[in-house]
């Protein structure tokens, strides 16, 4: 404390800190920036991981930040982390390019709030190893929710495949994780000296030890009562190699089929006790239609009700007859669309058949992802989505559901539902409220935009954190991968290659882990969030009364 009280009591000179810190801002800013992105794939350099805060919360402990605009230089290196993290949301499209652009920007604040929050808490004498990691939790908390969500390439999913360290996710979810590493950076941040105005502290390098090892007291704790059923489900994932070029050409549609068709029969001679066939997300060509008895088409839709409703039958009736090609119970990724009034309503969903071809239920995705599955305001300016690859919007779904297959409870999910730990966790509870906990999750995926690129590897460690949270093991069939087995700790039991057809055949045992998270929910990051609130509050008022009376 000492230290810290000489640190407030210096003379605020920019060159004297600029001295003092041996290194600028902007400097500074970017070794964080760097640090973290190495730390999480392409390289996936996990122990960075740990250390990547530590620039970032070394300026936070300044009395002055240096430079003329220091904020603009943290805002700067947040984007240049930001856009070379998110480099692969350019590849779907030119258009979307501006998109890639503002994202990234946006996420670009979070720096120097981060930094800035802390600095207001410091000088109320709060230590950087409590600000830091509350202050980081909160922006994850908010990016989670702000503008739809955005919770990929979170600090935490730097160590998505350190079994051990993940296990705590099922406490507070991926950001207890977070929060952890950032009190364990913030110890160290805290230790070094700042040339004559804090000295070496090595008492803080022994709080930053105790809080590295809660991951490994936690993790054998957390194993407890594992059993597993001793009749596992059997379930293939179909992964294809189509480009979303092929998929969106209507001359190719046929090509499409026939390539999961052979998945699916590469799947049964695999293993002809297979249980389940899963297909990605809208792999299967046709729409699944749904035509109410007093559906009126509109001129402009140019059918008659009569010839609308032969279609559907049609179509459904070639839905039938792929999955009695091979006897066995499926899971489509589908558009459907319901004709009911008083419009047409379309949907991503993914629709169970048994064995027959008879429809046993149909889950119709929740969270949409902006400007990919829906534009704000389109419905009034339908001519939006001219200017984008989106040929229309689809709706949000209405409900979580769950699917009984062989004794076994399935919960599908949809492409970027598994992004955000408040989707999966709110579905799986609303099911355990209604009596249909799931066994599974099951995700459904097409990331063929993204042409291989790190994408595939961050939606994997999104999907491991999402096993670790709800302790339910995860499937995964994904067009052009990675398709994936991942168990209750987080362990990828399987995973398919990048970009190529395959077929995994995972064999899903039932958990008997609770989660502390399914129950408490987000109690850390919304506690976190509302300390930042206030501190926000705080330094807001501190510059009112420096700015005087207006």
């Amino acid at each position: 404390m000492k230290a810290e009280n000489k640190i407030k009591s210096m003379p605020e000179s920019p060159s004297r800190v600029a001295a003092l810190a041996g290194h600028g801002t902007l400097r500074l800013g970017l070794l964080g920036a760097v640090l973290l992105w190495a730390s999480l794939p392409p390289l996936n350099i996990a122990l960075l991981g740990w250390i990547a805060p530590l620039p970032w919360l070394w300026l936070a402990r300044l009395p002055v930040l240096p430079g003329r605009r220091p904020y603009l230089a943290l805002w700067f290196s947040g984007a240049v982390f930001w856009t070379a993290t998110n480099h692969w949301l350019r590849l779907p499209h030119p258009a979307i390019l501006p998109g890639w652009l503002a994202l990234s920007w946006y996420l670009a604040a979070f720096p120097p709030l981060i930094v800035g929050l802390a600095r207001v808490a410091a000088k109320r004498g709060i230590s950087i190893v409590v600000s830091g990691p509350v202050l980081w939790v909160a922006a994850d908390q908010a990016r989670a929710y702000l503008w739809t969500g955005f919770s990929m390439s979170s600090l935490s999913h730097s160590q998505y495949r350190n079994i051990g360290i993940i296990q705590i996710a099922d406490l507070c979810g991926e950001f207890g994780v977070t929060f952890l590493m950032v009190v364990v950076a913030a110890s160290i941040t805290r230790a070094l000296p700042i040339a004559g105005v804090a000295k070496f502290s090595p008492r803080w390098l022994v709080v930053g030890a105790l809080a590295f090892a809660v991951f490994p007291l936690y993790a054998p704790l957390s194993h407890v009562s594992n059993t597993e059923s001793p009749r596992p489900l059997k379930i293939a994932l179909l992964q294809g190699s189509i480009s979303s070029e092929v998929k969106h050409d209507r001359s190719k549609l046929k090509t499409v089929y026939d390539h999961y068709v052979e998945l699916a029969r590469r799947a049964i001679a695999q293993d002809k006790d297979v249980q389940l066939i899963v297909w990605p997300e809208t792999m299967y060509p046709d729409p699944y239609l749904l035509v109410g008895e007093d559906f009126v088409p509109t001129p402009e839709m140019q059918i008659t009700g009569e010839r609308l409703r032969e279609n559907a039958k049609l179509i459904f009736d070639r839905i039938v007859e792929t999955i009695r090609l091979f006897n066995k119970p499926t899971l489509l990724g589908i558009a459907s669309i319901e004709f009911n009034p008083p419009r047409m309503k379309a949907y991503n969903s993914a629709l169970l058949l048994d064995a027959t071809g008879k429809p046993m239920g149909r889950y119709d995705k929740q969270h949409r992802v902006l400007f990919g599955e829906f534009i704000p305001g389109a419905d009034w300016f339908p001519w939006l989505y001219t200017i984008t690859p989106l040929t229309g919007g689809i709706e949000a779904g209405r409900r979580a559901e769950s699917f009984m297959v062989d004794g076994y409870n399935l919960a599908p999910n949809i492409c970027y539902e598994t992004a955000l730990a408040r989707v999966i966790r709110r579905q799986v509870k609303e099911l355990q409220d209604r009596g249909a906990e799931p066994d599974v999750l099951v995700n459904l995926t097409n990331d063929s935009w993204f042409r291989g690129s790190s994408e595939l590897d961050l939606h994997l460690a999104c999907g491991v954190f999402r096993a670790v949270e709800m302790r339910k093991p995860l499937v995964i069939a994904a067009n052009t991968g990675f398709s994936a087995h991942i168990d209750v700790q987080g362990n990828i039991v399987q995973q398919s290659p990048r970009g190529e057809a395959d077929v995994l055949v995972a064999n899903v045992g039932r958990s008997m882990l609770k989660s502390p998270y399914l129950t408490g929910g987000d109690w850390l990051a919304w506690l976190c969030l509302a300390i930042a609130g206030v501190l926000g509050l705080l330094g807001w008022r501190d510059r009112r009364r420096v700015a005087g009376p207006a």
